[in-house]
């Protein structure tokens, strides 16, 4: 009986208390974040312990994996990769260059995951950048041109799927415009639904077809005025199942940053009656896990059969890749000069 949510935990290995928890509770998958990581072997024995506890051989395992600020695979151990702006950098003088450099990175981070069994990266950002863009996404954000965004977005989708590993697109339908951090405080969005429109949910529509996405923790004024896009049955039902046609798995952005208000239970609950699949919570705190635990849903009905389209869409790596090759061509295309 697998739950809508997946879970964080608390450090390198499952305490004997996590391990029961996962058991028992089942989560659909399991979050790690620079406090689980040291080095590879330590990674893949988290992974599989992880899975053993689920008794799900294929239970997702996610990372934010982007490069620049959000790495949570880093040196020594790994390659530190650039922030996603450099390819929108790029675009700008070589459209070519620009996108054989977002597949190349994407490709190679995949190779990365893998190996220590995360199978899920949630990359890429397809936020439109502003000139108000709060640094929280910042140079996350790979342009302010929409399309530029949709392009760059869709060579990273298909350099993650080629290294076996799914991509989830983010902060649906648009984190770009938001002035305050999310992770402190809720954003209100002003700009009227045909701006939004027209901006900031085109690179979500042009990528609506990608299995995995998640929501932004925003007020969109001119379509709910009172609640966050990811506790917005308006937001998720007319604008992100409706206008951009997505039809993938659902789920939220982190569920424990303070811009979502009220106990751990109550939130959960809003977020899955407004239409998310699933629940996302990240830190690690047993009592918080818990209290989702306690609420959320077994994962059923179109839910379910969206989560099942998505894992069904893991491809395994081509046998010739050369991981020190591609390092190579991407360091080249780019002039990235990173470890």
């Amino acid at each position: 009986m697998t739950k809508a949510f997946v879970s964080g935990c608390a450090g390198t290995r499952l305490t004997s208390d996590e391990i029961a928890f996962f058991r028992d509770e089942q989560p659909w998958g399991l979050i790690l974040f620079a406090r689980n990581i040291e080095h590879p072997d330590q990674v893949l024995e988290l992974t599989q312990t992880f899975r053993e506890a689920v008794g799900w051989k294929d239970a997702p395992v996610l990372v934010d994996q982007e490069g620049g600020r959000v790495q949570r695979l880093k040196p020594p151990h790994w390659r530190k990769y650039p922030a996603p702006k450099l390819f929108g950098d790029m675009f700008e003088t070589d459209q070519g260059a620009a996108l054989k450099a977002a597949w190349l990175g994407a490709r190679l981070i995949a190779e990365d995951l893998r190996r220590v069994g995360i199978t899920v990266d949630c990359l890429p950002c397809l936020d439109v950048r502003f000139e108000e863009t709060v640094d929280a996404i910042g140079d996350r954000a790979t342009s302010s041109d929409p399309d530029i965004v949709a392009r760059l977005g869709r060579a990273m989708v298909d350099g993650a799927i080629a290294g076996g590993v799914l991509p989830v697109i983010k902060h649906i339908p648009g984190h770009g415009r938001a002035q305050v951090d999310s992770h402190l405080e809720l954003p209100r969005v002003d700009a009227p639904h045909s701006s939004l429109e027209s901006v900031d949910f085109r690179p979500f529509k042009a990528l609506s077809d990608v299995s995995l996405g998640m929501t932004a923790h925003i007020v969109y004024a001119g379509i709910d005025p009172d609640r966050a896009g990811t506790q917005s049955a308006r937001v998720i039902g007319d604008v992100i199942r409706g206008e951009i046609g997505f039809n993938g798995c659902l789920m939220s952005d982190d569920m424990s940053m303070k811009a979502l208000g009220g106990d751990f239970g109550d939130r959960s609950r809003k977020i899955i009656e407004a239409g998310c699949d699933i629940v996302l919570h990240c830190n690690g705190d047993m009592a918080e896990m818990r209290a989702v635990a306690d609420v959320v849903p077994e994962l059923r009905g179109l839910s379910r059969e969206r989560c099942d389209r998505a894992l069904s869409g893991l491809r395994v790596p081509e046998d010739d890749f050369d991981g020190e090759k591609a390092w190579e061509e991407f360091r080249s295309l780019t002039g990235w000069q990173g470890v």
